[in-house]
């Protein structure tokens, strides 16, 4: 079985050019397949500031009402996201962006808390394993994004620790869907 290595960086990598780029160079240079999970860093807060759209964050997590789920989307799955494929690719990298909506990827449910209503936060449910499967086999790196859908057509904002810690359960050589409780 091939190692599969899960990557992820979050915002102080993002934040940072310098920091980003050694980090890159470092997954290119990785043999075996690879999944490459990002955060937003301080862009998204400073895109919804421009927007007027004040962000709020507890315990880690950016509380997402509809305003902010526009913002992260256009930033984490669109911005930073085909960023870092394009600087890939400019390693040799075949890299693919993709966020947890692409695909049918990474489903999740809204996060349910006691006390905290986060808006449009995720938890993840399942992962699409055939499709990742099929991508890592073509020798695709995968660029994932932290933006995942309901199965209803909602998409949700979804940590990428919990993303990256979810895909770092598959096993290569099992074409099934993990189910996450």
């Amino acid at each position: 079985m091939e190692t599969l290595y899960v990557i992820k960086i979050g915002g102080n990598i993002v934040d940072n050019p310098a920091l980003l780029q050694e980090c890159l160079v470092a997954f290119a240079q990785l043999k075996g397949q690879a999944i490459l999970v990002h955060g937003g860093g301080k862009l998204a807060t400073e895109m919804g500031n421009k927007m007027g759209v004040a962000q709020t964050m507890i315990e880690g997590r950016r509380v997402t009402d509809k305003a902010t789920l526009n913002i992260v989307t256009m930033v984490y799955a669109g911005s930073i996201n085909k960023n870092i494929v394009a600087q890939l690719q400019s390693l040799g990298v075949q890299a693919m962006g993709l966020s947890g909506a692409d695909g049918n990827l990474i489903q999740a449910h809204k996060r349910v808390h006691e006390s905290i209503d986060y808006g449009f936060v995720g938890e993840v449910e399942s992962i699409n394993t055939t499709l990742i499967q099929a991508l890592l086999k073509s020798q695709m790196r995968l660029v994932i994004a932290p933006i995942t859908h309901d199965g209803q057509g909602q998409l949700l904002n979804t940590n990428a620790d919990t993303i990256a810690q979810s895909l770092s359960l598959i096993h290569i050589s099992e074409p099934t869907r993990l189910r996450r409780i």
